[in-house]
């Protein structure tokens, strides 16, 4: 019965995230458009709304192009990683109390080790094209991943201090249902570093060099078409929701609010994530794109840094309180 009911909390977890996915694409496009003084989709549904069903249909339709001497199984396994390291991530996440299907002690570890497999997924599609662009757009890539990782591992460790855990419900417990008791204010150093990291790991503007479509031929994925190609940009949308449930979490007191609701326990925590959602889209309609070595700089020479300083300045904190 048990193994029933998860699965059936799979079924719906997964429609909803494949639904997210579909309209985040829609709400990028749409306001990117206003912000642009231009219109978005307006063509298919009131107001372009189904627009995103007319692409996915597109998509699964379109010719699946794979390069004559392309390492084969890599190269068709490649998206199919990324895409299933990105859905894992998400059964550790609490969307409100008791709404989560993996309730861990080390769901915050779980979810970095995921988000690295999913760096695979990139490099292996870069490697198994056979071509040079998607070879360099992949090692691109892991090094940007492996640089910001970093910085973003050290700017959680104020937040595990401070919980003295890492299971996700109970850090979220840790911070109260008050505003005073996030850790956005003791942890702004450490929030500022993991937002940074967070746009730098999901491959978003200003960071999107891996793709970089206009200067770099694409990237990893030049070689992709079809229904594979769309994956790849399925793991990446749904990484920016893992990330951004990863700061609501962390930083914004998770599923507490104002007043509890109790017809739908996770209102505040959505609301958070999607005014992640909606800084992700405003910071790509209005900023210009790194260069690569400004990228490394900013990295390594800034973010690290202040992290350690964050982890220093919280360890002394919570010596002095205790």
């Amino acid at each position: 019965m048990n193994i029933l009911l998860t699965l059936v909390w799979l079924l719906i977890l997964f429609a909803v995230v494949m639904l997210h996915v579909a309209y985040a694409t829609y709400f990028e496009r749409k306001i990117i458009g206003h912000m642009q003084v231009r219109l978005g989709p307006m063509r298919v549904g009131w107001h372009g709304l189904l627009q995103p069903i007319a692409d996915g249909i597109k998509s699964f339709f379109k010719e699946d192009i794979i390069p004559e001497n392309a390492d084969k199984p890599t190269f068709l396994a490649a998206p199919i990683i990324c895409l299933v390291a990105m859905m894992t991530s998400l059964a550790v996440l609490p969307f409100a109390k008791g709404w989560v299907l993996a309730d861990i002690d080390i769901g915050l570890l779980f979810i970095f080790a995921m988000s690295s497999l999913a760096s695979y997924g990139v490099v292996l599609a870069g490697w198994a094209s056979n071509s040079k662009y998607s070879f360099l757009g992949g090692l691109r890539s892991m090094a940007q991943v492996i640089s910001y990782e970093i910085s973003m591992g050290l700017s959680l460790v104020g937040v595990m201090l401070m919980a003295g855990s890492l299971n996700l419900s109970e850090i979220v417990e840790a911070q109260g249902d008050s505003f005073l008791g996030m850790y956005l204010m003791p942890q702004c150093i450490g929030f500022f570093v993991f937002f940074i990291s967070m746009l730098a790991e999901t491959n978003r503007v200003p960071f999107d060099l891996p793709e970089a479509e206009t200067e770099l031929v694409s990237g990893y994925c030049t070689e992709y078409s079809g229904m594979r190609y769309a994956i790849f940009f399925m793991a990446e949308y749904i990484g920016m929701m893992v990330m951004a449930s990863i700061a609501t979490i962390c930083f914004l007191g998770g599923w507490n609010g104002p007043f509890a609701v109790p017809f739908f326990p996770p209102l505040w925590f959505v609301l958070k994530v999607y005014l992640f959602m909606f800084l992700f889209i405003w910071i790509r309609a209005t900023l210009p794109r790194y260069r690569y070595d400004q990228l490394m700089d900013l990295g390594w020479k800034l973010l690290i840094p202040l992290a350690l300083v964050n982890i220093v300045l919280t360890a002394c904190l919570k010596a002095l309180i205790s």
